[in-house]
């Protein structure tokens, strides 16, 4: 028997966990590998090896968060689809502000160049999460498809 989102959207669920939301976030913190470099390279010239370091340690937590939201929100969604909604709303600003918890438990834990972690992380966030809307967007990920 279909349940009420099948009924909504015309297709019934594919057998067998999906995980759909944590193949993106994995996707998403791989393309760290590409989004890293040139961040880690304008820091180091920007604030020197320290800056290198701290920008580093931001991207590092960036690609985490995204690691994390993909598996919270693939969780919520094998619950349900209010958990995944409230998950998806709830979780966002929640994970931001682990991402600044994260940052400053770095910062009090070790001395690092604060303003160079932080614009690392914003802007590698920004990357990230523009250059996976893009990527699925125009349907370069494929083996993500639902059905």
């Amino acid at each position: 028997m279909a349940d009420q989102n099948d009924i909504l959207t015309g297709y019934e669920a594919a057998p067998g966990p999906r995980d759909i939301e944590a193949k993106i976030g994995l996707a998403t913190a791989k393309r760290v590998l590409w989004v890293a470099p040139p961040v880690i390279l304008i820091a180091l010239l920007w604030r020197g090896g320290a800056g290198a370091v701290a920008a580093a340690l931001g991207v590092a937590v960036v690609a985490g968060n995204f690691v994390l939201a993909g598996f919270v929100l693939s969780k919520a969604a094998a619950i349900s689809l209010k958990l995944y909604h409230a998950a998806a709303l709830g979780g966002f600003f929640l994970r931001l502000a682990l991402i600044m918890l994260v940052m400053l438990l770095i910062a009090q834990v070790v001395d690092v160049d604060r303003l160079a972690m932080g614009i690392s992380a914003v802007v590698s966030y920004l990357v990230l999460l523009s250059w996976e809307t893009v990527a699925v967007a125009r349907g370069e990920t494929k083996e993500l498809e639902w059905s």
